[in-house]
């Protein structure tokens, strides 16, 4: 699991934030990855739990210093819905300087309901994508708000490391988490739903670790 951090420039604003000047990546411990209609568990001591619909494509190629962002897209087995969940505490105030804390707990990233091939996807720059609590809408923007498009992520990352089939990349969340502080953070038994066009919908319901 490859993360994208701040990649939507009003998600930067009311993170308090300047826009990257590059993607900002981080990563999320394997077992974050759930079903998409399967609990997420607030961690012990948690007191910032936050949702975060993302576009998530998979890989279906290797990808290893790809000459251009034009090169990239072929590379894309196809997209799906990921829900970055954070727990905000953990990821700023007892990071250490690095966001996994808050990002790598169990459940923490709920993946599906399907991969739909890149070419039926459409214009990845052009999906809408929203989020609600509890019914309630939280999220609604589009991927056109990302700083930086997939293609140009794919590309970036493929400088760094070797993007493997089966790895996903989580390339960022638009504005309206409750990290603005227009939103309470999660508890038990509220309601998350996700959607985005033509990828489906998303629901998962927040319980507590035992």
């Amino acid at each position: 699991m490859i993360c994208i951090g701040q990649n939507y420039a009003a998600h930067a604003a009311e993170s308090g934030a300047e826009p990257p000047t590059a993607p900002i990546v981080f990563f999320k411990h394997p077992n974050t990855v759930v079903g998409p209609y399967d609990n997420v568990v607030v961690p012990r001591g948690s007191q910032k739990t936050d949702w975060e619909v993302e576009l998530a494509v998979v890989i279906g190629r290797r990808c290893r210093y790809l000459g251009s962002p034009d090169d990239a897209l072929a590379h894309i087995a196809g997209c799906t819905i990921g829900n970055d969940v954070s727990e905000r505490d953990f990821q700023t105030e007892r990071s250490g300087g690095q966001w996994s804390k808050g990002k790598s707990c169990e459940t923490f990233n709920p993946l599906g309901p399907w991969l739909v091939p890149t070419e039926d996807v459409g214009n990845l720059q052009d999906l809408r994508l929203r989020s609600f609590v509890n019914d309630e809408p939280r999220q609604d923007s589009t991927t056109a708000d990302m700083i930086f498009s997939v293609a140009e992520l794919i590309w970036d990352l493929s400088q760094y490391m070797v993007l493997e089939p089966g790895d996903v990349v989580n390339t960022g969340t638009p504005e309206g988490v409750a990290l603005s502080g227009r939103f309470a953070y999660l508890s038990p038994g509220d309601v998350v739903r996700l959607e985005i066009d033509g990828l489906g919908l998303q629901r998962q319901t927040i319980v507590s670790a035992s």
